[in-house]
Formats: C-alpha cells, structure tokens, sequence
C-alpha cells in the first residue's frame, strides 16, 4: 500500500536524564530517550521521531513518521507512517496515513486516519443489448 521510502538520518538526540522544557522543532530526524515538555515538531519532509522506551513527551509531536514506544501526553500527527510499539502509551487523539500497531500498545483518544484522495472512477459504460 505504501512504499518504503529512504528514512532520513536520525541526527539529533535528547538523551535519558535530560529533560527540555519547551517546544522542539528538528530537521530529518530525532530520538528521544529523555523528556519534552513541549510540543516536538519536523521542521522539513521527510522526517522522523523516534520516541524510545524510556521518553515522555507532554505535547503535540508532529513529522511524517512517528516511532513510539515511550508515553506521549498529547496529540500525535504522522504525516506518512505513525508506528505503535508495545510499550507505547498515548493520551491523546492520532493521526496518520499508514498505521503500524503492535500488541500492548495503548491509545486514549481518537484514531483518525488522514483523509486519502481517491480519483473519482469513470463513469461505467453498460455493455449494449445484442438484437
């Protein structure tokens, strides 16, 4: 359905024990082992955050993929790919084109998939009764 695209780098890290305390906006990609408090943001597509185990972010985090296996206190926004891991705990509504849920994983909100565009289909052309 959808096709595996070249993920960019993951370049930027907020580490276990570090704890930010205000919005974060990124480029290509970003792990998150620590703390945001604060909406966390991709500057540019494609993107990537990876929200590990052991992360919490109390905020929005919005890119086109999203990895959570961490706790995250807000809404979520996946532009292409939102992936739950099993210990992912999320209290807020999601978003996504593509979705990837694994067994364990908790959501408390809305699912709401992006709406797709489909191409409206030609008209059909009833085949003529033979006389």
């Amino acid at each position: 359905m959808f096709s595996r695209k070249k993920q960019p780098l993951i370049k930027s890290l907020i580490a276990k024990g570090t704890c930010v305390q205000g919005d974060v906006l990124f480029t290509d990609g970003l792990r998150i082992d620590g703390e945001v408090h604060g909406d966390v943001r991709a500057d540019v597509e494609p993107s990537i955050v990876v929200i590990s185990e052991s992360a919490q972010v109390q905020g929005r985090v919005q890119a086109a993929h999203v990895i959570v296996n961490g706790t995250v206190l807000g809404p979520v926004h996946a532009g292409e790919l939102l992936e739950l891991q099993p210990r992912a705990r999320v209290t807020g509504d999601v978003h996504y084109k593509a979705l990837e849920m694994h067994q364990g994983a908790l959501i408390s909100g809305q699912m709401r998939p992006s709406e797709v565009v489909l191409q409206e289909a030609p008209p059909l052309k009833l085949a003529s009764s033979g006389g």
